[in-house]
């Protein structure tokens, strides 16, 4: 838990429990998608996103898919990369956003999850709860707000994140 004399203000979008309360499907209304982005397991992500407030995707997870190190390496200096909920396909975080994709990439292998800052939330759909836990406004859990000597480090599980836009034609 963060200390109340922080250098750092709190995270900008605070969340209340509620929002994790039991739904149709674990914490949220509807399992992961099908079709996962960077062919994440969809079972771990279910469990992870769904049915979890603690645990995480093992440590360096993200490295194992070359399609998604593929995808960042690809991505032009000028461009970001958008993470959308396994649950909903809604936007959740845009990458990298006030820094390079080398530096955003060097953030996540140095604490062993994709490793987002405050600039690169939409908070539109995130929220934080009081213990630090990142979740969904539809109740998919993401990670944890783990707070550096920079500010809000929100480490997330890429199993969370690797949706299809909502409104992305589903693959046959």
């Amino acid at each position: 838990m963060m200390p109340t004399t922080a250098k750092y203000p709190p995270p900008a979008v605070m969340g209340s429990e509620s929002i994790m309360s039991k739904k149709a499907h674990g914490t949220s209304s509807m399992p992961v998608q099908e079709n996962l982005r960077w062919k994440c397991d969809r079972d771990v992500a279910d469990r992870i996103c769904n049915y979890n407030r603690h645990y995480a995707e093992f440590s360096g997870y993200y490295r194992t898919l070359p399609e998604f190190l593929n995808e960042a390496n690809d991505t032009p200096a000028t461009d970001e990369m958008t993470f959308y909920d396994s649950n909903t396909g809604k936007p959740l975080f845009y990458a990298p956003r006030g820094r390079t994709m080398d530096e955003f990439l060097r953030e996540s292998r140095n604490h062993g999850w994709p490793s987002f800052r405050d600039q690169e939330v939409n908070w539109d759909f995130v929220r934080i709860l009081p213990n630090g836990e990142t979740v969904s406004v539809d109740g998919t859990h993401l990670g944890h707000n783990l707070p550096d000597g920079k500010g809000s480090r929100y480490c997330i599980n890429l199993v969370c994140i690797a949706g299809r836009p909502m409104d992305e034609p589903k693959e046959c």
